[in-house]
Order: C-alpha cells, then sequence, then structure tokens
C-alpha cells in the first residue's frame, strides 16, 4: 500500500508541473439520496397522498451539481434545472425552506464561504473546511477515462442533514404510537447532539492533480469524482478542462455571517417549529420563497 501511495504522489508531481497558473475546470455531478421507508407526513394522510410525496422527496434528492476549480479555489452549486409547472412556480419540490447557494472552498487557507437562504433570509457561513483522516487502499477502478483511487474516512453526520430528520420523524412516529423507547429525546436539537460518525468513500483520480472534490470534500491528491456516504451517492458525469471561456472563482458576499455551528442551530430550531406546524395541519407559509443564487 505504501508503494501504492508513493506512485500516486510522484504522478502527481511530474503531472502537476504541467498545469499553467490559469489552469481551470469543471466537474459535473449527480447526487442522489435515498429516502427509505421513513414515515413522512400526517397521520391522517391517505396511502396515495404518502405515495405522492415520497416521489416529491425522490425527485428532490436527485441533483446536479457543478464543480468550478483550478489550482487553490473552487465553487460548487447546483445546477438549474426546468422542473414541469408545479404548484410552487415551477421551481420543483423543496424541503425544509432552505435554499443552498454558492459553495466556495479555498485549499490554500483551508477555509469555506457558503451561501444560503432559509425561509426567505439569507445567510453567509464562514468556517474552516473540515479534514478529513483518509485512509487510501489499492484498491483502483475506471471512471470515465480516468483511473481512480479508493479512499476512506469517518465523518461526523450532519445534524442538520435528511437523515437527522428521518431519526426524529421515527422517534414522534414512536411517541405517538405511545412506544416508551420514543418518548425519550425527541426534540430535533437533542437528536442533533447524538455523537454520530459514518464511514466515507471515495474515488479520486491524481490524473487531475486538485485536492478538490464535490460538496465539502477534499483533500486527497486528485479531483474526487465519487463519493458515498450513508444513503448519499455523488458521481462525477462529465469533466472539462481548460474551456476557452474562464469564470471568476470568488466568495459569496450575500447574508448574515455566521460560522457553521450557528447556521445549524437556527437552521434546526426552524425545522422544529416547522415540523411541529406539520403535525398540527399547519403547513405555514415556510417552504414557498424565492429561489436565489449569491
Amino acid at each position: 500500500m505504501k508503494k501504492c501511495i508513493l506512485l500516486i504522489f510522484a504522478y502527481l508531481f511530474v503531472l502537476g508541473t504541467g498545469y499553467s497558473q490559469d489552469f481551470q475546470g469543471k466537474a459535473y455531478y449527480q447526487s442522489k439520496t435515498s429516502v427509505g421507508d421513513m414515515s413522512f407526513g400526517r397521520r391522517d394522510m391517505s396511502e396515495e397522498q404518502k405515495k405522492r410525496m415520497m416521489e416529491r422527496m425522490k425527485k428532490m434528492f436527485e441533483k446536479t451539481f457543478i464543480l468550478t476549480f483550478d489550482k487553490s479555489a473552487a465553487i460548487y452549486i447546483e445546477e438549474e434545472r426546468l422542473d414541469a409547472p408545479t404548484n410552487d412556480n415551477g421551481r420543483g419540490p423543496r424541503f425544509g425552506g432552505v435554499t443552498p447557494g454558492k459553495l466556495y472552498k479555498n485549499i490554500k487557507d483551508q477555509s469555506y464561504t457558503n451561501g444560503s437562504e432559509m425561509f426567505g433570509k439569507f445567510f453567509l457561513i464562514k468556517d474552516d473546511l473540515q479534514k478529513l483522516d483518509w485512509k487510501m487502499g489499492s484498491e483502483t477502478k475506471k471512471i470515465g477515462n480516468y483511473t481512480c483511487y479508493k479512499a476512506t474516512a469517518m465523518k461526523a453526520v450532519d445534524s442538520t442533514d435528511f437523515a437527522a430528520l428521518r431519526r426524529k420523524r421515527e422517534k414522534d412516529r414512536k411517541k405517538e404510537e405511545g412506544n416508551k423507547e420514543g418518548e425519550e429525546g425527541t426534540n430535533l436539537l437533542s437528536v442533533a447532539e447524538e455523537p454520530k460518525e459514518m464511514e466515507i468513500t471515495a474515488w479520486f483520480t491524481p490524473e487531475i492533480p486538485v485536492s478538490q472534490g464535490p460538496s465539502d470534500y477534499w483533500g486527497l491528491p486528485g479531483l474526487i469524482l465519487e463519493v458515498n456516504a450513508g444513503d448519499t451517492a455523488i458521481l462525477c458525469t462529465k469533466i472539462v478542462l481548460n474551456a476557452e471561456e474562464k469564470e471568476e472563482i470568488k466568495a459569496p458576499t450575500k447574508g448574515k455571517e455566521v460560522n457553521q455551528a450557528e447556521y445549524n442551530k437556527i437552521m434546526l430550531e426552524k425545522m422544529e417549529e416547522m415540523s411541529e406546524r406539520f403535525r398540527g395541519g399547519n403547513r405555514g407559509s415556510g417552504g414557498g420563497q424565492g429561489r436565489s443564487r449569491n
């Protein structure tokens, strides 16, 4: 394994010397998240209503993202898509009133800036990039025309992700059914405090010598083309290197500045509030805000 790692770094060094300072590329990723058999929605919903909601959820968690990168920084953004007309003016299904914007990652100073809209309010999340302890193996496979190497790491579960909501829904369901096991810790904030980790599997290619990847993944000696994390799989479907037209890679600037912990706390409180309204049959107006880019 050590020999394999040395070969990767040697190849990376030789290849990297051939890339100019104005090198830039784009990688397109398909992201899918399994929604499983979660008990979602009000108890008085019909099976047909639940089925339609699950279909909308599945569609919402199948997205295309674009990573625009150079040797030191990158922008990760969801690709705009044209959905069939819906009751939310054709913007497609949304969840939680949250619209992500641009995620800017700077490898040099190991920081990120993430623009996000939550229930009509704009936030600018600034924090340090999480450095994963990657373990590189000797397995390889082809993704498109690129030879990729496998790496794994353990990562703390995001307290604001879909899995956290699913755990909360299950606990709430058990509580409503009178199951004593579910009577404790049903508050979403308490669920978020549970120390949980999951294994991340990534496939990277040293043929593109940048330490970038989709979402908040980075830190490997080559572009990450595939990530498997829990119920979510992210796969690169297209790469464009050194296109004639270059894009400016810069951090978003719009919104109230907070760190990640502060933002998570606000989001969890909003999700708890929305969940209470939903269980009470008051759908509210939280999910109908306009879409934006920072």
